[in-house]
């Protein structure tokens, strides 16, 4: 199911933006759309399509659940527990999920979209979609995959324009250890593990951007906020437990 999934998603952003809506492809098919030159990776090693994600803005709810009910989509009731900043949709007929978080993605960590989902289109921007994966404490292979093949993809930078914007995820990180904490252990892991699967080159420019990524967010000046929770470090929890309900549709 992997190009009917591509299409909907494609097709519903672009109704969404001729009506003046944003929203955004988060999730697996987001990195498949934003790694043209390495999709091919994705498909060899066999990293599956399940559902669609957006991310959106709450000022455009009611915008989407009625351009969604136009698309054959209703609430899954079963599911989706209908709570402010997110909604589960599936369709009767193709069966396909469709997850929609508002104004932020809260998970083991949370990342605010404030104004930053027009940087980028069809997808959210590189830097909320790496830190997407990077949030996640107990990190899957196929999240390991996704991030490397990213990377592989993108330079690390200043900026936003198909670069992942280091300043901006130092800036996120240096203001939330807990965060900071998950994200540079996660790269760390990606590092080590991404051998297994991406070839010496391929694994060497990889490591590279994500030395240069883990050398910016190391250089970014720390908040007191950031200082003082650094000095309980992990014998608190630093981070939330993500409930089942999150999991259900949460493959991606």
């Amino acid at each position: 199911m992997q190009e009917p999934l591509i299409n909907e998603a494609l097709q519903l952003t672009t109704e969404a933006n001729r009506r003046g809506i944003i929203l955004r492809i988060m999730g697996a098919l987001a990195f498949r759309l934003h790694c043209p030159k390495y999709r091919h990776l994705f498909v060899y090693h066999k990293r599956e399509l399940s559902d669609i994600d957006f991310a959106a803005y709450s000022r455009h709810r009611h915008d989407i659940e009625e351009l969604l009910r136009e698309f054959g989509y209703n609430i899954d009731l079963r599911h989706s527990f209908v709570r402010g900043d997110r909604i589960i949709f599936i369709n009767s007929k193709n069966r396909i999920h469709v997850d929609i978080f508002f104004d932020k993605l809260e998970m083991c960590h949370t990342i605010n979209f404030d104004e930053r989902l027009t940087i980028d289109y069809p997808t959210i921007p590189l830097a909320e979609l790496l830190l997407e994966k990077l949030q996640i404490v107990r990190l899957a292979e196929k999240d390991v995959k996704d991030v490397a093949i990213l990377l592989l993809e993108h330079n690390v930078g200043e900026c936003d324009n198909e670069t992942i914007n280091s300043a901006y995820i130092a800036k996120i990180l240096s203001d939330d250890w807990g965060f900071y904490y998950t994200a540079t252990t996660n790269l760390e892991k990606i590092k080590e593990f991404s051998t297994t699967f991406l070839s010496p080159e391929e694994m060497s420019i990889a490591r590279c951007r994500m030395d240069t990524l883990l050398e910016r967010i190391d250089k970014e000046p720390k908040t007191f906020k950031w200082k003082v929770r650094a000095r309980i470090g992990t014998r608190i929890k630093w981070y939330q437990e993500v409930e089942e309900e999150h999991k259900i549709t949460n493959e991606n």
